[in-house]
Formats: structure tokens, C-alpha cells, sequence
């Protein structure tokens, strides 16, 4: 199998696998526990997972193991998405585990998920007895074919003695480069048989060489640009938080003086309350973000990847911006847009160097210029600020609810969202200040991430809160992890924003359908009585439902219970904690670039285009 180096964002530190100058002497020991001895080496320290007949044998050294500990999930997606929240809240790799055939197809979500947005994993799966593949045994699946476009790179072991190497290999292309996921399917006969066990392994990857200092001449010709431009944007991705580079960003954004847009990805990566950040680009980014793009004369991207929820109508975004694009996978440079500065490299070191290179050439004199580009900024976020309407009828107003969560959340929390409408809210009113404080699920948009993803993300960071903004949809399709939070003491918080529909989806239909709601309504019709039922989604009862899995459960309905019941919440650690929020089913989210249009349409709100009242274009 050809090793391949998928890479853009930037590299993750994890731990290398521990020689730490002291090699464990050679010893026997089965090929399942030489898995578990080399879990331990590479200092994986909690694993989400079930167990299979496949699997099995590596269970029992599990049990015995004082280093690794093993969370019992209720589904392997939800094994998936726990190990992507370990992984975007703590900064190392999340491990998970499965049994063959079914148990491994369980996690093609997790791992496409973690691969869209560059996520370093390592994902376990046991295989049939090697003499078996290809013979269609009970609980087959060739899941290194079927996982081959959606993993960083993946191994097939079926010799006991290549599991200490392989591991290795795997948790350095994980968290190396560009992080990803990497899958290791192990045959059953190889966990059974005899091995002798040394740490460290003598790892081989030729061709496997990431690219992390950035070349110098196109360092310099970066920072030309930015000091010679007058309407200059920082395009900051999540290759940033990735690269750890938070930091260096902020010096190099006071440097310049230039405005900086944060992706979903990168939210916390730029303190959301500094002066310079313009908000978050793309089709339901801030009228500034997006705008300040469109006008832009030069964009300097930095492990962002030009997708089209950030372009909108590619042949239309940024049409007078010159490009530089800064990302550690030299694939993702020119894939969407011709850059005119291409540097390949890792975003801390890009940054660091362009910091270096404008402090050159400020001190030879050259400044850029962006009085005039501040004054149309400032005008355009003082006229079409981020807002929301209060619902006519008295009833919750899904924004405030969220709004509010993130201002009486406790400092440092950790806020995991599901996909849609509650998504784009979340990302829009909770302030992001600090890195690994946003998580979600932004190129594959997973139904059903958060209530796992916050699962690991509290296993990772037990110190830290951890609330989980869900939907009514998104909720019911893994909330069966609850359980596992009860019986494992993981005492997350889960809002649902209940508004008794798929809600973006309804949004759609809404505005393009004619209002014709076909199949995403989620709560039941009228009663019997010829009544319309109470607001939300009522079957399930979530309150019930949560209380059977062993959680501390509320309802709230209305404005004035807000504030009294996520207090409520905050204060209740021994167990999870699930909100059901009955709210207006139809709040939507803007502003909003429709699919497949121009950036140039986005609606500040229903029917009102912003009229920016200028003639600068070039």
C-alpha cells in the first residue's frame, strides 16, 4: 500500500514513542499484549471502544493495563467522534477501538469526520485470522479497502511481530504533518500469537518527510505584499490551532494591523474580542468576514484550505485579492485558488518566520497603509452587527438561550456543537477567547458529533466544563453515549435546542421550497383531540429519556426560567446534566450566502442586502 502524505493545516505535537534513553528488555508476551505494551509506549492514556469476537484477545491485557483506560461506548460512532473530542480538546492523539466487520464500518463516520477536519486518530480494529481475509468470514469487511480515501494511511498487520512498530508508525503519521487518521486492522491470529516485545521499534516510513520550515524567499515575498497592500485580510484556519500557533498569529496581527476572519475551524484561535478580528467568513459568516474578503487586495491564508462554505461561487471570491496560502499540505495550495505565494510549511514556524519579515520591513521603512480599508470595516460591523429578533409569542429565542449559556458558562469551558442551525448560532454568540474551547464537526458536518465528541472531549480536560449545544435531530442519533457518560463519571452538559425540526434543512425549504416541509418535522401531529401538542419534540421525551440514562434532566419553555436553569445546570457536576430548551421553530440563522452563489448576494437578514455604499471596487 503506497504511503501517501495527505497534509494542509499544520503539524500537532504528541508524544514520540518513548525510548526516553531507557529500551524495555526483550520479553515474551502474545501479540495482544505487545498492542496494549505499545499503547502505553506511545503514551496513549484513554481509549473509547467494544469489544468483538476479532477484537477479543486484545481485551484481556487490556484489563490488566494501569496506564490505558478503557471507556466502554454504547456505539463504535460514538467510540469515533469521542476520540476526535480527546483529540481537539487535550492536543493528543484519540485512540479508538472496534471488532471486526460491522464494529469497524461503525467508524467510517468517526473516521471521515476526523479526516475532513484534520484530526489526529488512531483508530483499532480487529480483523479475522489472517488465513480468512478474503473468504467472506463471518463479520468480514476489508475495512483498510473501505477506509483507504478517508484515512491519513492505513495498516493491515497480520504478524504479531510488527504491532510495536506499526503503532508507532501510526500515532507519528497521526499527529505529524498535517494530523489525520490512521486506521490499524490487526488479524485475530496475530493478537493470539507468541512475540517478543521491545520498546522503542526502529520505525520505517521512506517518503514520509513533512515539510514543516517554510522557505525563506517566499517568506519574504509574503511579507512585501502585506506591507505594500492597503485592503490586506488574514484568513486564519484551523491548521493554526492545530500548529499550536495562537500565539504568533496574535503578534502577527498587532504587527500588520491588519484584519483577521476566523473559519468554524478556527474559532479561539484569534480572541474574538480583539479590535482587529472581523468575525467568521463564509456562508453564514459575519456581512464584515465575508465582505472584508470580497474587497480584500490581498489574503493571507494560513492553514485554511479555500473550501466552499468559506468562497461561496469560486469564480467570484475575492476577485481584486492577491493570494498568499500558507498550509503544511503543498496539495491543498492551488487546489481551489492559484496562489501568487505558495508557502509550504508548518503555520507556527510560517508565522514566526512572516513576523521576522515585517519587522524587516517596517524597519526598512515599509508600512502598509490601512486607514482608509479600517474606515469601511469599522462602518460596515457598526452597521450589520451579528443580532436576532426576540420571538413575538413570548417563546425562547433559540440565540439568546445559547448566548446565555456562553455567558454563565464557567471560564475555560469547552463548548461541543451538533451540525446545523444551533451550530452556526453557537459559533456566532459564545465568545471564543482562548484555543480548544470550540468544537465541531466542519468538513464532513457530522449529525450526532457532540454528545460523544464532548463525551471525550471531558475525558481528555476532566477540569474543565464541558457543554454540549445539540439540535433535536442531531440528539437522537447518539444520545445513547449518555450512558456511558453516567456510568463512567463524565459529567458533560448537553443543551437541546429543541425546536421540533431538522432546522436547517427547514430553513432551506423555507426559503427555497416554497415553505413545503417535507419530512423534517420531529414532533408529532395533532392529538387526538384535534390539539396542536406543546412547542418541541415530544416523543421522545427528552427529559424522561435523559433521566433513564441516568443524567440530571431539565425543561425550560420559558424566557423568564432561562438564566434560573442553566445555573441550575452549571451547578450539578456528579452527573451529565441534559437541557431540553423548547424554542421558536422558526428563528434562522443569518446572515446567509446561498449554495452555489456569490459572495457579493450575502443577505444580512430575510430580504435585506447589505448596500455597502461604496465605489472601491477596482
Amino acid at each position: 500500500m503506497p504511503m501517501t502524505e495527505q497534509a494542509s493545516g499544520a503539524h500537532h505535537p504528541q508524544p514520540r514513542p518513548r525510548s526516553g534513553g531507557q529500551s524495555s528488555a526483550p520479553e515474551r508476551v502474545t501479540g495482544a499484549q505487545s498492542l496494549i505494551r505499545s499503547l502505553e509506549e506511545v503514551g496513549a492514556d484513554t481509549v473509547f471502544g467494544i469489544p468483538g469476537g476479532a477484537i477479543l484477545p486484545a481485551y484481556d491485557p487490556l484489563m490488566d493495563s494501569t496506564r490505558v483506560r478503557h471507556v466502554l461506548v454504547r456505539h463504535e460512532q460514538g467510540a469515533g467522534h469521542a476520540a476526535t473530542g480527546y483529540a481537539q480538546a487535550t492536543g493528543r492523539v484519540g485512540v479508538c477501538m472496534a471488532t471486526s466487520g460491522p464494529g469497524a464500518t461503525n467508524l467510517v463516520t468517526p473516521i471521515a469526520d476526523a479526516h475532513m477536519d484534520s484530526v489526529p486518530m488512531v483508530a483499532i480494529t480487529g480483523q479475522v485470522a489472517s488465513k480468512a481475509i478474503g473468504t467472506d468470514a463471518f463479520q468480514e469487511a476489508d475495512i483498510v479497502g473501505i477506509t483507504m480515501p478517508i484515512t491519513k494511511h492505513n495498516f493491515l498487520v497480520t504478524k504479531a511481530e510488527d504491532i510495536p512498530r506499526v503503532i508507532a508508525q501510526a500515532f507519528h503519521i497521526a499527529s505529524s504533518g498535517r494530523p489525520g487518521p490512521v486506521l490499524v486492522d490487526i488479524a485475530k491470529d496475530a493478537l493470539q500469537a507468541q512475540t517478543t516485545f521491545s520498546w522503542p521499534p526502529t520505525m520505517d516510513l521512506p517518503g514520509y518527510r513533512p515539510v514543516t520550515k517554510p522557505h525563506a524567499k517566499q517568506i519574504r515575498e509574503a511579507a512585501k505584499l502585506i506591507t505594500s497592500a492597503r485592503r490586506p485580510v488574514l484568513y486564519v484556519g484551523g491548521g493554526v490551532l492545530k500548529a499550536q500557533a495562537t500565539t504568533e498569529l496574535k503578534v502577527l496581527a498587532e504587527l500588520t494591523g491588519a484584519p483577521v476572519t476566523t473559519t468554524l475551524m478556527a474559532l479561539g484561535a484569534f480572541p474574538d474580542s480583539h479590535p482587529l478580528h472581523v468575525g467568521m467568513p463564509g456562508m453564514h459568516g459575519s456581512v464584515t468576514a465575508v465582505t472584508a474578503l470580497q474587497k480584500a487586495d490581498l489574503i493571507v491564508a494560513l492553514g485554511a484550505r479555500f473550501d466552499d462554505r468559506v468562497t461561496g461561487k469560486l469564480d467570484s471570491f475575492a476577485p481584486h485579492a492577491r493570494i498568499v496560502h500558507a498550509d503544511i499540505d503543498p496539495a491543498e495550495i492551488g487546489k481551489n485558488r492559484a496562489a501568487d505565494v505558495p508557502i509550504v510549511g508548518d503555520a507556527r514556524e510560517v508565522i514566526a518566520d512572516l513576523v521576522q519579515a515585517v519587522q524587516k520591513e517596517h524597519g526598512e521603512g515599509h508600512r502598509g497603509d490601512y486607514e482608509a480599508w479600517w474606515k469601511d470595516l469599522n462602518r460596515w460591523r457598526e452597521t450589520y452587527p451579528l443580532g436576532y429578533d426576540q420571538p413575538g409569542n413570548g417563546s425562547l429565542s433559540p440565540q439568546q438561550v445559547i448566548e446565555r449559556i456562553g455567558q454563565l458558562a464557567p471560564e475555560g469551558t469547552i463548548f461541543a456543537a451538533g451540525v446545523g442551525q444551533h451550530q452556526m448560532w453557537a459559533a456566532h454568540f459564545i465568545r471564543y477567547e482562548k484555543p480548544a474551547t470550540w468544537l465541531n464537526s466542519g468538513g464532513a458536518g457530522t449529525m450526532g458529533y457532540a454528545v460523544p465528541a464532548a463525551m471525550g472531549a471531558k475525558a481528555g480536560a476532566p477540569e474543565r466544563a464541558v457543554w454540549a449545544i445539540d439540535g433535536d435531530g442531531c440528539f437522537q442519533m447518539t444520545n445513547q453515549e449518555l450512558t456511558t457518560c453516567a456510568l463512567n463519571n463524565i459529567p458533560i452538559k448537553v443543551a437541546i435546542i429543541n425546536n421540533g425540526a431538522l432546522g436547517m434543512v427547514r430553513q432551506w425549504q423555507t426559503l427555497f421550497y416554497n415553505q413545503r416541509y417535507s419530512n423534517t418535522v420531529l414532533h408529532s401531529g395533532p392529538e387526538a383531540d384535534g390539539k396542536q401538542p406543546g412547542a418541541g419534540t415530544r416523543v421522545p421525551d427528552f427529559v424522561k429519556l435523559s433521566e433513564a440514562m441516568g443524567c440530571y434532566a431539565i425543561r425550560c419553555e420559558s424566557p423568564d426560567d432561562l438564566d434560573k436553569v442553566i445555573e441550575e445546570a452549571n451547578s450539578v457536576n456528579d452527573r451529565p446534566v441534559v437541557v431540553d430548551f423548547i424554542v421558536h421553530e422558526d428563528a434562522m440563522v443569518w446572515p446567509m450566502v446561498a449554495a452555489g452563489t456569490s459572495n457579493d448576494e450575502i443577505m444580512a437578514a430575510r430580504d435585506v442586502r447589505p448596500d455597502f455604499g461604496d465605489n472601491e471596487d477596482d
